[in-house]
């Protein structure tokens, strides 16, 4: 079985949803999760992320943004295109899909939706649902440098290792506990995947983009 069979497989079935503090049930005691959720903003923003899954004839990649060095916030952070999502969109995929195209110029009809994993919690007030989609080769790309600065694939193999992830951490009063893993970056990476062939500029440290974890089966807990 394939990467992209496996894909298919795992995410089958998902949907939008899945408690977003459930991955660190295991770590944290039942106060301290009380404690997290009375931290979080109420309520919280819903915003939804395309995790694209490009799929070459070389192996399947995933696309990552690089937002504007000149933004207030985060800038020159690794992320996968997406925002908020709006009254009129009809849910996650679909504001995922309209946020792709607005960012970064990618064409829906290139894109297959495949499944979902659990939602994310960020503190500045968002909830965000990654959803996760096969993207076929062949698209051109047109960037909005007013929110992306650079974009760029790495290969779905290299993510998918245990070895490519470190672990992340935070201190929850007198404690650290383990928040799951971000992806170490490849000493050289092929940025442009405009271009998949041209050998792209050394790069180096790690590509922060926090890890989900499959879930959302029968939506949100």
């Amino acid at each position: 079985m394939g990467l992209r069979e496996l894909v298919q497989a795992r995410l089958r079935d998902t949907v939008p949803g899945g408690d977003p503090l459930a991955a660190l049930a295991g770590d944290l005691s039942q106060p301290q999760l009380e404690e997290l959720r009375r931290r979080m903003p109420d309520p919280l923003k819903p915003a939804a992320v395309m995790v694209p899954l490009v799929d070459r004839p070389q192996g399947m990649t995933v696309l990552l943004t690089q937002r504007a060095s000149h933004l207030k916030a985060h800038p020159g952070q690794i992320s996968f295109p997406g925002g908020r999502v709006e009254e009129y969109d009809a849910g996650p995929w679909e504001a995922a899909l309209r946020e792709a195209r607005e960012e970064i110029g990618l064409e829906p009809q290139f894109a297959s939706l495949v499944g979902y994993l659990r939602d994310h919690v960020v503190l500045t007030g968002f909830r965000i649902t990654p959803a996760v989609a096969i993207v076929r080769a062949g698209f051109d790309l047109t960037l909005d440098l007013t929110e992306v600065e650079d974009v760029f694939e790495v290969p779905l193999s290299f993510v998918l290792d245990p070895a490519s992830h470190r672990p992340r951490t935070r201190l929850f009063g007198p404690q650290v506990h383990d928040l799951g893993s971000a992806l170490v970056r490849p000493a050289h990476l092929g940025r442009d995947c405009r271009d998949a062939a041209r050998p792209g500029r050394p790069s180096e440290g790690d590509l922060d983009v926090v890890a989900p974890t499959a879930g959302g089966h029968g939506g949100a807990a």
